[in-house]
Formats: structure tokens, sequence, C-alpha cells
């Protein structure tokens, strides 16, 4: 039943993608294909992390108890990362954190993409960087308790290791990665034509003033 309820989740999510995905063209026809992708992600990320992480974070102290479908999600999950399901400080803080900042700055992000606003790779970078950062501290912290600690976190079924912990998790290790070296390489290429123009502006008073 569990099982059933995490791989419908997943349907949910495609749906989900593929409707903002059509909601964005329809907005902003113009859009390149790889702007739209990307703020299907935010939006994405939005509703993840606002509603789904938000709901781990509010219920953190009485996850054991839960029978609603996102608790019955969570206790799955739970079973390729206990600390989900042992009121550990470091995933509730972690998830409190991801829930208040990074969803809601999620939603912002896809907006300045299809509004094309000027501030677009600063949040970008800012989200991105977010949740790299939160995903290195998650799996260093548990492969701390396990290399450390001998704390074996994990169900002893490794599909519950590798089909939960890792894969699931590694779309904010590539596609936020990716973001960051597109931001970066944006707002260079912004500060590189800042200096050009400066120049070209100090050679015309130059020429003004012989």
């Amino acid at each position: 039943m569990l099982k059933m309820s995490f791989l419908g989740s997943g349907g949910v999510i495609e749906s989900g993608s593929l409707a903002t995905k059509c909601i964005v063209q329809s907005l902003k026809p113009k859009l390149s294909s790889s702007d739209v992708m990307i703020s299907t992600w935010f939006v994405l990320c939005g509703f993840i992390h606002t509603f789904f992480e938000g709901y781990f974070s509010y219920h953190s102290l009485q996850m054991g108890g839960r029978t609603d479908m996102f608790g019955q999600l969570w206790k799955e999950y739970a079973l390729s990362d206990s600390r989900y399901m042992t009121r550990d400080s470091f995933v509730i803080c972690m998830e409190t954190i991801t829930a208040c900042f990074w969803g809601p700055l999620s939603f912002l992000c896809a907006y300045m993409i299809v509004t094309d606003h000027v501030s677009r790779h600063s949040v970008q970078f800012t989200v991105s960087f977010g949740q790299l950062y939160g995903l290195a501290l998650y799996y260093s912290t548990c492969a701390f308790e396990e290399l450390v600690h001998g704390i074996v976190l994990s169900h002893p079924a490794r599909i519950y290791y590798w089909a939960y912990y890792v894969t699931c998790n590694a779309f904010w290790l590539f596609i936020p990665g990716w973001l960051i070296f597109q931001s970066l390489r944006e707002i260079q290429m912004a500060f590189t034509l800042k200096e050009q123009a400066k120049a070209t502006i100090a050679a015309g008073r130059k020429d003004g003033g012989d």
C-alpha cells in the first residue's frame, strides 16, 4: 500500500510537471525550451519544498502517528533514512529551512524566469546553492553516522537505499549544480558587458575632450 502511494505520487509529480509546462508555454510562447524546463523545475521544487517537506516540518514530532497520504509517504521514505521517524534535530531543522525559504523562493524564481526579470539569476543561484548545500549536509551527516558511529540508517533491503535515498535526492545534486553554473556564467557575462560599456564611455569622453 505504501509503495503504491509512493509510486502514485510520482505520477502526480509527472502530471503536475506537464501541466506546469503547458501553462508556462501558454503564458510566454516565446520562452526558450530550456527556460520552460527550468521554470517547470522551480515550480515543482516550490510545491515539494513548501507542501511536502513543510508537512514533515510541521508534523515532525508526531510523524509516527500520521495516517494521511503525506504521512504514509514519509514513513515509506523513512525506510531509506530512519532519522525521519526519530525526531532527528538535523533533519527537522534542514526540512524546516527548506520549506520556509527554498519553497517560496522557488516559486519566485519561476515567476522571474517567465517575466524575464533582471534579478532572475541572483535568485536562481541562491536557491540552487541552498539546495545543493543542504543535500551535501544531508548526505554527509548520514555517511558520518555510518562510518564513524556504525549506525546504518537505511532498511537492510538495499532497494530502499538506492531507490529513495540515492535516486530521489540525486535530482537536487545534478540540476542545481547545472543551474549554479548557468547563473555564474550569466552574472560573469553581465559584469563583462558592464566593464566594456564603462571602457567605451571613458574612451568617448577622452575623445570628446581631445
